[in-house]
């Protein structure tokens, strides 16, 4: 069997693997990837819906390449971070199929979830303080939203 033959049948075994048979037709053929402002919309109401406070939202785009947007959330204690952090992919995974990575769930101080072309960061507030991501990224003389 030629190098590539093999490699194929690999990656497909791999896939059959990770999704059985009647959850493979489903994810491959219902979901579309949405675009960065459908998804950024879709994040800003999931947060709303979870008293996120102090939303700020920055468009990256032309300016880096790692996402067209990045948002900024408080929460009021880190029970309320993780919650709104763990919701959130929930959302995005069971409405666009996407997986999300995420980084300091468990802490709940400062959670970064990496949905590709939106990168959100939920604080708590005295987190958010001291780091000021807000001033790093938005235009000088810019206010909140």
């Amino acid at each position: 069997m030629p190098a590539r033959q093999k490699e194929d049948n690999v990656l497909s075994t791999h896939a059959e693997a990770a999704f059985p048979a009647d959850d493979r037709a489903g994810v491959m053929a219902a979901q579309t990837l949405p675009g960065s402002e459908t998804l950024l919309a879709r994040i800003l109401s999931s947060l709303e819906s979870d008293k996120a406070e102090d939303v700020v939202q920055v468009d990256l785009r032309g300016r880096t390449a790692f996402g067209d947007y990045m948002v900024i959330a408080s929460g009021r204690s880190s029970r309320q971070v993780s919650a709104m952090a763990e919701k959130l992919v929930d959302r995005l995974k069971q409405e666009y199929g996407i997986i999300a990575k995420v980084e300091g769930k468990d802490a709940g101080d400062w959670v970064l979830i990496d949905t590709g072309d939106v990168i959100v960061h939920l604080f708590r507030p005295e987190v958010r303080e001291f780091y000021q991501l807000e001033k790093m990224w938005l235009p000088q003389g810019a206010a909140k939203a």
